[in-house]
């Protein structure tokens, strides 16, 4: 029997579910849900498109629903709503208020008896088991997180809901000293700016003010109030031509310390390359979804993060073969 599985959302996150569930044998796309005319929407692969105001008539005909959305204004009221009547997964990515979510989704789906997995991706995700397992085996170290060169799609979505602006695309760049001076093992005290740049690529409506929005850029806190940030206004065509690709990418480094004397200094790295962002964190989320939907079935509710869910519920190869071949 085949995971059935929601995607609530048809932007770069729900288009790259739909493909990540091809490639995942025990999960099938039930129905899509927008807040367009859904008779303007074809799937590429058949996945029925429904309004989002039919979403409760499918209660009991989805398993899991990934919630594809933005962390700005969409998740922190979607996912709380959405928990209450499905298992629901999100990759609700604002790190400061992630307590605030975890929170307020708990508390619906505890209501509902659901089980709730949030700030699942590569960041919060991936790189935050990263950051788990290497502070874990090394106590006595720093860790630090690069992001980029690449297309922050919450960053760039956050800008979007800004008044006057038509499209944006916005970049975070690592600073290559500091990330020299972190494999080199010197363990510097960095602050935010010290670490990342943000670049932005801006069209506006006719008639915008490009003043106040630029203004409203760089003091957005949460996103861009603590970075050095470039705004460049460009053309729709120019966007269209020069930044239409969803890269990004980065590395997680523990830097630590052993021996009596602290004499041994060891570096943990993981790191991620990305073609596409939003297939790669779709693809994520249907792994979670697996994980989610196990849970369920053993009893489980309330909200989870990646530091609760055991590493073999991800997989959809079973124990015995993942032991053999893995471990």
């Amino acid at each position: 029997m085949s995971i059935r599985i929601g995607i609530y959302g048809w932007g770069n996150l729900g288009r790259g579910v739909e493909l990540a569930l091809r490639a995942n044998p025990d999960v099938e796309g039930v129905a899509v849900f927008t807040r367009r005319d859904p008779s303007t929407i074809v799937t590429k692969t058949g996945i029925p498109v429904y309004g989002v105001w039919e979403v409760e008539k499918f209660a009991k005909k989805i398993d899991v629903m990934i919630l594809c959305g933005g962390s700005a204004t969409d998740l922190p009221v979607q996912t709380p709503l959405l928990a209450e009547k499905f298992c629901v997964v999100d990759s609700f990515d604002t790190h400061a208020k992630i307590p605030q979510h975890l929170s307020a989704v708990d508390a619906a789906a505890r209501k509902g008896d659901k089980t709730a997995l949030i700030s699942v991706g590569w960041d919060p995700g991936l790189f935050s088991l990263a950051r788990l397992y290497a502070s874990a085996i090394l106590p006595e170290g720093k860790d630090y997180t690069f992001w980029g060169k690449g297309v922050s799609q919450g960053h760039s979505d956050a800008i979007r809901r800004i008044e006057g602006v038509a499209d944006a695309k916005q970049y975070t760049i690592p600073v290559n000293a500091a990330m020299v001076a972190v494999r080199e093992g010197k363990e510097p005290d960095l602050t935010t700016a010290q670490k990342h740049e943000r670049e932005c690529f801006v069209v506006v409506k006719e008639g915008a003010d490009k003043a106040r929005i630029e203004k409203e850029i760089k003091e957005m806190p949460n996103y861009f109030a603590d970075y050095k940030t470039t705004v460049h206004f460009v053309s729709e065509e120019e966007l269209n031509e020069k930044h239409s690709g969803l890269p990004h990418g980065g590395v997680v480094i523990r830097s630590g310390k052993t021996g009596l004397e602290k004499e041994h200094t060891h570096t943990i790295e993981y790191s991620l390359k990305l073609d596409s962002n939003p297939e790669f964190t779709a693809s994520v989320l249907v792994a979670c979804a697996r994980a989610v939907y196990r849970l369920q079935q053993e009893g489980a509710t309330g909200a989870k993060t990646l530091f609760d869910i055991p590493p073999a519920y991800l997989s959809s190869v079973d124990r015995d073969t993942l032991i053999a071949k893995m471990l």
